[in-house]
């Protein structure tokens, strides 16, 4: 009787562990399988002077974001318009930013140009400003209870941004800091660690190009959010504090002639010169390298 009690002991505890190997076995393939559906949607590449960014539309930006914040592994998604462009050709640093950023969409009308000259087939689709979305992406944080920190322009213009934002999405998760401080040393230890004690889903960065980007270099490891998202003016001219121009000019890529009208002194360089410069580097690949056919 003791020798079948023990049989029947051993048979359970086979039993037992078989189905636990089950459990485990199905649990490892359930893993696998959402791991494989949750890699982040790929984008067409285009490439000028060496410098990639990729064929992406507002829609596709905003979804990629939020679930770029939801993955909770770091992202960063950058951006080029003539002056990041200009950049990359100059700074190798800045050229491995944008080529190691996760995501990197056009923000410029005359990169639009030079890439369609290039022989990419890029549509006007594939260009977007971020004052334009920003109110997409709020509605979608809200509605997916994802956090936003905003870190950009003069005092005030945060707030302002905040304000706004809030009375379309009441709910929204938003902290923010103006961007006038000191990038290292004590002050912006503070500012990181304000930044920490909210742990943002997403970090908007302004400080305007190549400062914006080093500093995320520089601080990456120390800030404790999923998406670096860096900017430059977006803020002041979602709030109004810098004038963009008319619609009609803004929606043709001559937004550039509005800012260098009402700054002429301190963008006169950036516009005047870097303009030209820009498409005589386009047109110096074109004839060096060929064109590029129907990508």
């Amino acid at each position: 009787m003791d020798l079948i009690l023990v049989k029947f002991k051993v048979m359970i505890n086979d039993k037992g562990i078989i189905l636990l190997s089950l459990v485990i076995i199905l649990n490892l393939v359930y893993w696998l399988i959402s791991e494989v559906g949750a890699e982040m949607k790929t984008f067409p590449e285009v490439k000028l002077f060496d410098t990639r960014f990729h064929k992406v539309k507002v829609q596709e930006l905003v979804d990629y974001l939020i679930e770029a914040a939801k993955s909770q592994k770091k992202t960063v998604v950058g951006h080029v318009n003539i002056r990041a462009m200009n950049f990359a050709y100059e700074k190798s640093w800045y050229r491995d930013f944008l080529n190691k950023a996760d995501l990197v969409f056009c923000d410029g009308f005359g990169v639009m140009v030079g890439a369609r000259f290039n022989g990419y087939s890029m549509q006007s689709a594939h260009r977007m400003t971020a004052p334009d979305y920003i109110e997409d992406l709020a509605l979608k944080c809200d509605k997916e209870n994802l956090s936003l920190f905003l870190l950009a322009g003069k005092p005030g213009v945060v707030d302002k941004a905040i304000t706004k934002l809030r009375s379309i999405a009441p709910n929204l998760r938003v902290q923010g800091h103006h961007g006038y401080f000191d990038k290292s040393g004590k002050e912006n230890d503070l500012v990181i660690k304000k930044i920490n004690k909210f742990q943002p889903d997403i970090l908007y960065i302004g400080f305007g190009m190549p400062l914006q980007e080093r500093w995320i270099l520089d601080n990456f490891n120390k800030i404790e959010t999923t998406v670096f998202l860096p900017l430059g003016a977006c803020l002041d001219f979602y709030t109004d504090s810098i004038y963009r121009g008319p619609r009609w000019l803004t929606d043709n890529g001559l937004e550039w002639l509005t800012r260098l009208i009402t700054e002429p002194t301190r963008l006169a360089d950036r516009y005047i010169v870097g303009i030209p410069l820009f498409f005589y580097r386009v047109v110096k690949q074109r004839i060096t390298q060929g064109m590029i056919t129907n990508r």
